[in-house]
């Protein structure tokens, strides 16, 4: 019965069961990263203690394998049990996954450390995908483009809180990092009670069942549609540019953070802080200057905020490579990717036919994604191995500097046949 109340408000467009859908889902999202943003800060310093952040480029290619194969086999999984039922079971599967790995962590064995790394990789991408995958069945069109802000932005908030909750837990609490995964723990399981109730309340409405979940129904080959399609190419081109240069600065960021924080729970904690900062940067900018460059100055300026802030810091950290201006080049990169950018390369999306911009973000998001952080992975190692670097890690902005002038390029191109394609009477392409 309450399936049957909910799906009839749900089609008449009633804005009570529209609003209380969406704050539901907006608290789902905020548990979710509140628990990403307790383990993430704890792997990244695992692996420094367990070995250096030399090795993060050799992790980097290990988790995106791993992730390319557990995409592969969530989908299997996803077309035979529906969606439900697997966000249900892979609540309880991460639950006893935090636990096993606590116990593990006693040993302090390098390959914890590794797989733990990885593990949280897998977690933060498969948590979210089966969120939005709920949330795609669960809206209409026009509902998801009035209500998706705000559900969005209870996944901002819970970076902010998770991050600023890891760093008063060690810093306040007996608690040491690895018992942040018994927190994060914690939270899964509240979001395995909040799923089981939306189910139960009748919130999870239900698309027709042969419509595939948006994120993991296509498979690798979709890029043939980006490949015949210069537009499409352009938008693939300048998103995987940024994820190529992204693990360059992160990098050089963890590599500031093991000199600067040497003891395990001090660098725990100053990583919290920082993702709560650069979360609260992305909230600021998503809120005040999105809307303001996107409404005064376009679109093309919106794209271009990222790689040219990008290049002023890292200018900065080459010139002082110490905490600071390392913090506020990762900010630059992640902060703004996380706010402006997405807000204005969605918008490029618009004036492409709906199947086909859904297959192109779907390669690009599940799989051009890994390989590209592959491959900058693979050009920190080439580099590394060569003493190309210069003193330290600064030497790596030289390469980053060279790939924002790149992606800048591509980006003016790409805004011209944008307003090509929005001219009155352009056809959808």
């Amino acid at each position: 019965m309450a399936d049957d109340l909910e799906k009839s408000s749900h089609k008449s467009g009633h804005p009570y069961g529209t609003l209380l859908r969406s704050l539901v889902f907006s608290l789902d999202f905020f548990l979710i990263i509140t628990a990403l943003y307790q383990l993430k800060p704890a792997s990244r310093s695992l692996l420094i203690e367990a070995l250096g952040a030399d090795s993060l480029p050799y992790v980097w290619i290990g988790s995106a394998v791993a992730l390319l194969a557990t995409i592969a086999v969530y989908r299997k999984i996803l077309e035979r049990f529906g969606r439900v039922r697997v966000v249900l079971l892979s609540c309880l599967l991460f639950t006893c996954t935090l636990v096993g790995f606590r116990v593990l962590a006693a040993t302090h064995a390098p390959w914890v450390a590794v797989a733990f790394y990885i593990f949280v990789d897998i977690f933060g991408v498969v948590l979210a995908e089966q969120f939005w995958s709920l949330a795609n069945g669960s809206y209409h069109t026009a509902e998801g483009r009035r209500w998706y802000g705000f559900v969005g932005t209870g996944g901002l908030l819970g970076g902010v809180f998770g991050s600023i909750l890891a760093a008063l837990l060690i810093s306040y609490t007996p608690l040491q990092t690895p018992d942040l995964m018994l927190v994060a723990a914690a939270f899964v399981g509240l979001i395995f009670g909040l799923t089981w109730s939306m189910e139960r309340w009748g919130l999870l409405y239900r698309a027709e069942q042969n419509t595939p979940p948006p994120a993991l129904a296509p498979k690798a080959g979709s890029w043939r549609f980006i490949a015949g399609n210069r537009y499409l190419v352009l938008i693939a081109v300048a998103l995987l540019l940024a994820q190529g240069i992204s693990p360059l600065v992160e990098y050089q960021f963890l590599h500031i953070i093991e000199i600067t924080y040497p003891e395990r729970e001090a660098r725990t904690a100053a990583l919290s802080v920082f993702f709560s900062v650069m979360g609260g940067v992305s909230i600021a900018v998503n809120l005040v200057l999105t809307p303001l460059i996107l409404n005064t100055l376009g679109v093309l300026a919106g794209l271009l905020v990222q790689p040219v802030v990008l290049a002023l810091s890292t200018g900065g950290f080459m010139l002082h490579p110490t905490l600071i201006p390392a913090a506020i080049m990762k900010i630059s990169d992640r902060g703004l990717s996380y706010s402006i950018n997405r807000a204005a390369r969605e918008l490029l999306y618009i004036p492409v036919e709906p199947l086909l911009m859904y297959q192109a973000k779907a390669w690009i998001d599940m799989f051009g994604y890994r390989l590209f952080k592959a491959l900058g992975s693979l050009i920190i190692i080439a580099l590394s191995h060569w003493s190309l670097a210069g003193e330290g890690v600064a030497g790596l902005g030289w390469v980053t500097l060279g790939g924002c002038i790149i992606w800048g390029l591509v980006l003016v191109t790409l805004h011209r046949e944008y307003l090509i394609l929005t001219r009155p009477g352009a056809p959808v392409h």
